[in-house]
């Protein structure tokens, strides 16, 4: 048993009524994948250090949220939202039929797969949620400032859309696009890390030779976000009941503040045998420039919850009863496999 490869996938485009929803599936095409779902004005490529470790007995789909990557933009006149973004996951599940999902988010996808699992749990067998579970919250008088602010802005990129369509946007240079995507994350995305993201939210420029420009739409940077009220947020966690449920923290970032998610967090553990937190040295983006640890909990979560498909009663029975400390020795194992194979890329 492998792991998956970067250079095994096939492009996607699942139709939407405003265009269509771009993705990479990597690996088996043939069983139910793992529906993997990037964090704001990030793209698909935010999970390409991550998924040459992961399994390859099951196929990752990895999608590019509209108005990111190389997915469709919405409509003129109309602003993208965090609940409206929610919608996707169905949508996709339509696509191809299926009964049940498997989600693994970072940032504003482990937001989404969040509140999807709170309100459809009947149909998500596991979660993976990556340095994210709830909205920030902030003092109410500062949220009404906040968004009279992107209301305003949001109505100032539309014009300059507008005029896009006679003007060129700014146009940058390949070194200036890394430095600006790390300054844009507060250097939770370093410059060397950029081209992950990069290739698929740039465009050359037709005016000067050597430049780019970012093609993602602007007025992502201004998407609405919900406030989830404490309250709201337990009950939530309540419905997801004992479901399988992995987080990930970054060591260094404050987007997941465990003086807000606590009570969610402690309703999610509650009697749930199934539920798995850890906390990984890094910055937002901990499973793009610390993906080796991070798949030190995330494969073993896999393999325990989405096992491959057996056909010995008696490896079912095995695997069926693999204890706490035998998964800490198979992500120690797998830890030390997976640098042995990195470092042969």
């Amino acid at each position: 048993m492998g792991t998956l490869s970067l250079n095994d996938f096939q492009d996607v485009k699942i139709p939407a009524p405003w265009g269509h929803i771009s993705g990479r599936w990597y690996g088996n095409r043939t069983e139910r994948p793992i529906l993997a779902i990037h964090g704001w004005l990030d793209n698909l490529g935010t999970f390409d250090r991550l998924i040459p470790l992961l399994p390859d007995y099951l196929g990752v789909l990895c999608i590019d949220l509209p108005g990111h990557g190389r997915s469709s933009h919405i409509q003129p006149g109309m602003c993208y939202n965090a609940f409206d973004y929610v919608f996707i996951i169905p949508r996709v599940m339509k696509e191809y039929g299926w009964r049940k999902v498997s989600l693994m988010g970072h940032s504003l996808g482990a937001m989404m797969c969040f509140i999807y699992t709170s309100l459809a749990p009947h149909t998500v067998d596991m979660v993976i949620s990556l340095d994210k579970l709830l909205p920030t919250s902030s003092p109410r008088s500062n949220q009404l400032e906040h968004r009279a602010q992107k209301m305003e802005r949001h109505l100032i990129e539309e014009d300059r859309q507008e005029k896009v369509n006679l003007h060129e946007p700014p146009s940058y240079s390949y070194a200036q696009l890394c430095k600006l995507l790390a300054k844009g994350s507060s250097d939770s995305v370093t410059p060397e890390l950029a081209k992950h993201l990069l290739y698929r939210q740039v465009t050359k420029s037709q005016l000067y030779p050597d430049r780019f420009f970012f093609s993602r739409d602007g007025r992502v940077k201004f998407y609405n976000v919900p406030h989830i009220e404490l309250g709201l947020a337990e009950e939530m966690a309540r419905r997801i009941q004992r479901k399988p449920y992995l987080i990930i923290k970054g060591s260094k970032s404050i987007h997941l503040p465990l003086d807000q998610c606590k009570g969610t967090m402690s309703i999610l553990s509650h009697n749930n045998p199934h539920y798995e937190f850890y906390e990984v040295e890094g910055t937002h983006h901990v499973h793009l420039h610390a993906a080796e640890e991070c798949a030190r909990f995330i494969v073993p979560f896999i393999r325990h919850h989405r096992p491959p498909i057996l056909t010995s009663w008696s490896l079912a029975g095995k695997e069926a009863k693999l204890s706490l400390t035998e998964r800490r020795r198979e992500q120690e194992k797998y830890l030390e496999r997976s640098r042995n194979n990195r470092s042969k890329l």
